[in-house]
């Protein structure tokens, strides 16, 4: 499988690059299908660029027709601070004229597996098709090669049938929820956004085909294809040619 990787000078340069391709792509959709449903990442990567999109980028997107979810949410109360959401919305939503019905969090349900089976009742009736197929999956990486919350070894990497599962990560706050492999490969395009060099030797072996279930973001091969956004710390080791 080619890797579309675009290296940037530093991770300024990488959130302004990326931020701008994600207003683009956003606006893409919109044109095509009169609507971009978007699947938003949490870790410290995406925030800035998050930021950008409810600042420099606000007037170029039609939020009125993005629908927003989340690949995966820590279980934690609503407005937890470790919460995805609550990231999103501090850095992005709450800047933006998103309307509130097009807001799609992972609801606070009294278990993880609740929150996982109304998550996908919620997918299920956002999409007609046979599974979701987003217009753009943002996405980070660990420095175990794990995205969203697909932990090396868990079980959801092996769920072929379920769209939205629980799982017991190796960090707190250990109890998530993910959407599955099948879901982000159904993607239309998918954003990978790396940086620092603690990352590098997760970046080489996603690249470079290793095994899912001990390097889950290999795993990710979407229909659409991937474009990985990284700096320069992140990909020493990489051959590659910087694109504009």
């Amino acid at each position: 499988m080619t890797h579309d990787l675009r290296v940037c000078d530093d991770v300024n340069d990488l959130s302004r690059r990326a931020a701008e391709a994600v207003a683009a792509a956003i606006e893409d959709a919109v044109s095509q299908r009169g609507r971009c449903s978007i699947a938003l990442a949490g870790g410290n990567t995406p925030r800035p660029i998050y930021r950008l999109l409810a600042s420099r980028f606000k007037d170029e997107i039609s939020w009125t027709d993005v629908h927003v979810f989340w690949g995966d949410e820590r279980f934690v109360p609503a407005g937890d601070p470790q919460r995805n959401e609550t990231m999103v919305r501090e850095a992005l939503l709450d800047h933006v004229p998103c309307p509130p019905s097009n807001i799609h969090a992972v609801p606070a349900a009294s278990t993880a597996g609740e929150a996982a089976a109304q998550y996908e009742a919620v997918l299920r009736k956002h999409f007609a098709n046979a599974w979701p197929r987003f217009d753009l999956v943002l996405l980070g990486l660990g420095e175990d090669a794990h995205t969203a919350s697909l932990f090396p070894g868990s079980p959801a990497l092996r769920e072929n049938k379920r769209w939205v599962v629980e799982v017991t990560a190796p960090a707190e706050p250990r109890v998530r929820v993910t959407l599955t492999l099948p879901v982000f490969n159904h993607a239309a395009l998918t954003y990978f956004v790396v940086a620092g060099s603690n990352k590098a030797p997760a970046l080489r072996l996603a690249l470079g085909g290793a095994d899912p279930e001990r390097y889950p973001a290999a795993g990710i091969r979407p229909a659409g294809g991937a474009i990985w956004w990284v700096d320069r710390d992140a990909a020493p080791a990489l051959e590659s040619t910087r694109r504009p």
